[in-house]
């Protein structure tokens, strides 16, 4: 499949945004294949999840919401069995609503680049099975959600670290620190998550946040909070400003699971290590703790790098975005960006950009 070929639309991933976007335009009868194209570098079907770690429950992680039409195949998440690996149900339910909807999504292609010529943009793509290849596009949806570009903060000494060093996204299982003295590093679930998976695996276990930890106990206040959240990131993103955390903004809601591991001291960070030396971590008050792993849930950012040579990138960080769509170019939207990097934002998302779409075509 080497060369060039011509494509209206071209959507970059299949994760819950960028097949909400292929549902909308199957709506408007536009063909996969032919009218609009779906790359995604994944191996199989499911978006980040198919990434995450095995010991991750459906019931553990964030709630997953229903793609739009999936009740038409009698799928839901909220019926699923909430002890399957969330990974795994994810993958199923995703790989037959691709096949139902026809979405025809090729991969894995990876998006190396995407350039402007003249009033088209060249999209480079890279893949094991088809080889490299650029489409000739009249407009890009990026869903490339942040998965491809984990967030380790800087910390002296870092680099001198004798043990191991692993981040959310290349976290495998508990088993891997067996007996260790583990340091976890993150204010969210995914930290959370961590520390109940290695609670007696690990021979010593400390939690460590940059900013206390926002409890959040009532259903009441977290709606509050959420709402607040999107309202953060949809002015960070109007502003073309790096995207607060969304935990920042709405808080950890505490479940019963949580709330047993608060109640028996597991769950208490302690403030942000100063640096980082070879066999342990030095505290701001001169302490030293040994460790043998360091694990850092310490977030993700957008992946916007094969974007670069649109210049998008604002002097403030972020991209200017503005109901998914760029303020400095109209033919680039971004769904699952900012307010609509929650599911049920991602869905909305992909109604309010195929109609963006439509009215261009």
């Amino acid at each position: 499949m080497a060369g060039t070929v011509s494509m209206p639309i071209v959507i970059i991933g299949a994760g819950q945004a960028g097949l909400s976007v292929g549902f909308y335009l199957r709506r408007f009868e536009l063909v996969a294949g032919r009218d609009f194209i779906i790359f995604d570098r994944g191996p199989g079907t499911g978006g980040a999840w198919q990434h995450r770690w095995q010991a991750l429950q459906l019931g553990s992680a964030h709630r997953v919401n229903d793609l739009p039409g999936m009740k038409d195949l009698g799928l839901s998440f909220d019926t699923a069995d909430r002890n399957l690996p969330a990974r795994d149900v994810v993958s199923d339910y995703y790989r037959d609503y691709e096949q139902h909807y026809e979405l025809n999504v090729v991969r894995p292609v990876t998006v190396t680049s995407v350039a402007p010529l003249q009033s088209d943009l060249v999209v480079a793509t890279s893949s094991p099975i088809f080889g490299d290849q650029k489409t000739n596009a009249r407009m890009i949806v990026n869903a490339t959600g942040t998965w491809g570009a984990p967030f380790v903060p800087h910390y002296p000494g870092a680099n001198t670290f004798q043990g191991t060093q692993v981040h959310t996204a290349n976290y495998v299982s508990s088993e891997a620190f067996t007996g260790q003295r583990v340091i976890v590093v993150g204010g969210g679930t995914s930290a959370i998550g961590f520390l109940l998976e290695l609670e007696g695996v690990a021979s010593d276990l400390t939690w460590a946040s940059r900013r206390p930890i926002d409890f959040s106990h009532t259903d009441e206040l977290a709606e509050v909070t959420a709402v607040a959240a999107v309202m953060q990131q949809d002015r960070a993103a109007r502003a073309g400003k790096a995207l607060p955390s969304i935990v920042s903004g709405t808080g950890v809601p505490v479940t019963r699971r949580i709330a047993a591991g608060i109640d028996r001291g597991l769950l208490v960070a302690r403030p942000m290590f100063a640096s980082i030396e070879p066999t342990g971590v030095r505290w701001s008050d001169g302490t030293f703790s040994e460790a043998d792993a360091i694990v850092w849930a310490s977030g993700f950012r957008p992946e916007l790098r094969h974007l670069a040579p649109l210049k998008l990138r604002e002097k403030a960080g972020g991209v200017s975005v503005s109901s998914g769509a760029s303020w400095t170019d109209p033919r680039i939207f971004f769904a699952g960006y900012g307010p609509q990097a929650s599911t049920v934002g991602a869905n909305r998302a992909g109604r309010i950009i195929a109609r963006q779409i439509m009215a261009k075509l």
